[in-house]
C-alpha cells in the first residue's frame, strides 16, 4: 500500500489569536452554549485558525 503526503501548504492566518478568539467567544454567546452541527464546524475551523495565528514558545512546556 502506498501513502503519499500532501503537498498543499496551509494558508497562515491573516488574523492575529486575538481576533480569532473573540470570533470564537462571540460564536459560543451566540449559540447560547450549544453549537449545532454547522457551528460545531465553524468552531472547529476557527480553532485551527487560532492555532495556525498564536505565537508559538520556544519552550516546551
Amino acid at each position: 500500500m502506498l501513502h503519499t503526503m500532501s503537498t498543499t501548504v496551509e494558508p497562515v492566518s491573516e488574523r492575529s489569536a486575538a481576533e480569532v478568539n473573540e470570533e470564537i467567544r462571540a460564536l459560543w454567546l451566540r449559540s447560547g452554549g450549544t453549537l449545532t452541527t454547522e457551528q460545531r464546524e465553524e468552531y472547529q475551523r476557527l480553532v485551527m485558525e487560532w492555532a495556525a495565528a498564536a505565537p508559538h514558545s520556544d519552550r516546551a512546556a
